[in-house]
């Protein structure tokens, strides 16, 4: 008899070894028409623990089994990853010429790469997916079978799939690999699959890119299709909603139309910061600045250039060089900096620290350089040249969890000021390959748990996910359109301290390592403000926005008052714009309100006679007549508060 063990503890028996299929089915009708997958684990098999397997799997020996539908995470990739070979399936019935080459998931859907002899066009692309929807109505069921190696490459090559046999070719010869086939086509794939075509029915395709095979420039330029799947008709429709949404934010065409930035050819992956955006970003550096002043931080400042011998010491120079960029003088090496961490470690070691030191907390605006390549730029998200709200504190093991403490409480106020309330919580622990004792790894892990806990917040663990010298805790925040971005970081790190020889002398008058607990609220400033612009869409809360308030004559009447108006406001601190153009006021405000300032104030003869303004509000909002007094009271209300 074979027991299988059900998520809710019940057992069933069956006399030979069940698939999937059949335990699903031994459950109810219900249970059965919604399988996808199954999720086994054997006892005292850590190999084939948690594994996801196809319905068809049968299960020779007692196990643990959950079935796994479109409810389920692990459901959800199974459909991507059906869905990528249905897209492959598709392309080789209306271009059988194509070569199929890898067709992964990722984020929210997969891609595939085709070799093809022209280019795929939108029309290619609306005719596929109408293909794949044909296919996937006939519900046709999804084969496994296993072949040695080197008979599925001469099975690939009798087709003329000589991107596939390159793949398999490369495979151990004494390996089998398993191909799944649906209806008259046939892949390479570990699986799992869903049981049938018909399980897929809500995906679309979004765009064809170029990518070199197998990720190498050397290699021939191949077609990717990228597209979405999903579980439901409204997961899918929410997701394209939510894409549409993001276009109209996108930092990039914001930043055209707002005139903040550009990205220049002459120096790729670097920010060409404009005079609004440069306010913006002037306006994050200074509150942060505020917030490392009140909180305990010495805000120091390292050099850009450092000798390759420091990098060899601290391991990067092994395993990080490629992303570095080096120069070289008087037969010396030297890098542009990656990260701020080493220069705080040598300013820290300038003079003999005491317990009583501790924590000695640094902050810096360092600039930092990194060598990521061309097609991984994006905006001013991800760039060359960035500059990070970068902290460290230097500190003993157990003042961990009070500076976690204080640490997660700046950073839920710094992100509610920024307009961020949704933020989530990772605790990555300890990685199979990793330095130091289990003793350590327990108080800091316990440390960064307590330390998360005593702040009121729910986490989430990420086993298996810590960096190879210590814990870490990540938030993330969610912005408005339910994006997630991971900005904020603390970091438990003895091994730096090691490597370059730091200590403090204790109570006991011995010398001792201290943590360095390296930390981040905002991360890279760049990439923090492609953030707050999108999470606005550009419309920057006031205390952000570059222009606070324009104001606008009706006729040139009014042109003192209007001068005298914007130099009072002005000498509040507020940056005004004035436009006294001979033009329309109606042309007027419409062409700064796309400018989205928080006020637009209009002054014509009423207004002048009775020394007040007509504002109007963000959005078309007609807030009336006031005086200018009552104006400045209200704006610096709205920025006081943030709001």
């Amino acid at each position: 008899m074979i027991q299988i063990t059900l998520p809710d503890g019940s057992r069933r028996e069956f006399p030979q070894a069940p698939t999937v299929a059949d335990v699903a089915a031994s459950i109810g009708a219900g249970l059965a028409k919604a399988a996808l997958a199954g999720k086994v684990s054997f006892s005292g098999d850590a190999e084939t623990a948690a594994k996801v397997v196809d319905t068809g799997f049968r299960i020779e020996r007692d196990a643990a089994l959950a079935i796994v539908t479109a409810k389920d995470a692990d459901g959800l990739e199974v459909i991507r990853h059906s869905t990528a070979h249905l897209l492959a399936y598709a392309v080789k019935e209306l271009f059988p010429d194509a070569q199929v080459t890898i067709g992964p998931v990722i984020e929210n859907g997969f891609f595939y790469d085709f070799a093809y002899k022209r280019p795929f066009t939108p029309e290619d692309l609306a005719q596929i997916e109408k293909r794949m929807g044909e296919l996937a109505a006939k519900d046709e069921p999804v084969v496994r079978r296993v072949l040695p190696r080197d008979e599925a490459v001469a099975y690939f090559k009798g087709l003329g799939e000589h991107y596939k046999a390159e793949i398999i070719a490369s495979i151990p010869s004494n390996e089998d690999v398993s191909l799944y086939r649906e209806g008259a086509f046939e892949d390479l794939c570990r699986g799992p699959h869903v049981p049938s075509t018909g399980k897929l029915r809500h995906f679309k395709l979004m765009k064809v890119a170029g990518a070199y095979w197998r990720g190498d420039h050397r290699n021939e330029m191949l077609q990717r299709i990228y597209g979405t799947a999903w579980a439901t008709k409204d997961d899918l429709q929410q997701y394209l909603t939510m894409l549409e949404e993001a276009e109209k934010r996108d930092h990039r065409k914001l930043g055209r139309e707002l005139d903040l930035f550009h990205i220049d050819e002459h120096s790729p992956g670097t920010v060409f910061w404009h005079p609004k955006g440069w306010i913006i970003w002037q306006e994050v550096e200074q509150y942060m600045r505020r917030v490392y002043r009140d909180n305990g931080y010495k805000e120091v400042k390292g050099p850009q250039i450092l000798d390759a011998s420091l990098w060899e010491k601290t391991g990067h120079w092994d395993k990080y060089r490629e992303n570095m960029f080096t120069t070289e003088s008087e037969k010396r090496d030297y890098a542009l900096k990656p990260m701020n961490c080493p220069g705080h470690i040598l300013i820290y070691k300038q003079g003999i620290k005491s317990y009583r030191d501790l924590p000695l907390r640094y902050g810096e605006f360092g600039n930092c350089h990194r060598n990521e390549p061309t097609g991984g730029l994006h905006g001013i998200m991800r760039v060359r040249a960035f500059t990070q709200d970068d902290g460290h504190i230097f500190c003993t093991e157990d003042q961990i969890q009070a500076e976690c403490v204080a640490f997660t409480t700046l950073l839920q106020k710094v992100y509610r000021d920024f307009g961020f309330t949704d933020i989530i919580y990772k605790l990555a622990t300890r990685p199979e390959k990793r330095i130091g004792t289990e003793e350590s790894w327990d108080k800091a892990e316990q440390a960064l748990a307590a330390g998360l806990q005593a702040s009121g917040c729910d986490f989430e663990l990420s086993p298996g996910e810590g960096a190879f010298y210590g814990p870490k805790i990540e938030y993330t925040l969610k912005d408005a359109i339910g994006r997630q971005w991971q900005c904020g970081t603390m970091q438990v790190d003895p091994n730096m301290p090691e490597r370059l020889d730091a200590d403090f002398v204790g109570e006991d008058g011995a010398r001792h390592r201290p943590i360095m607990l390296h930390r981040a609220i905002v991360g890279s400033l760049e990439r923090f403000i492609g953030i707050l612009i999108e999470q606005h869409a550009g419309a920057l809360p006031t205390w952000l926005a570059p222009e606070q308030v324009v104001v606008l004559n009706i006729t040139d009447s009014q042109a003192d008052y209007c001068r005298e108006i914007a130099k009072a406001l002005e000498n509040q601190g507020l940056r005004v714009v004035l436009d006294l153009r001979n033009e329309k006021i109606t042309y007027k405000i419409r062409e700064h309100s796309l400018q989205k300032p928080p006020y637009i104030l209009v002054v014509g003869d009423k207004e002048k006679a009775s020394q007040s303004v007509a504002v109007r509000a963000r959005g078309n909002q007609d807030l009336g007549v006031m005086s200018v007094e009552s104006f400045v009271q209200r704006i610096a209300a709205d920025i006081a508060s943030k709001s």
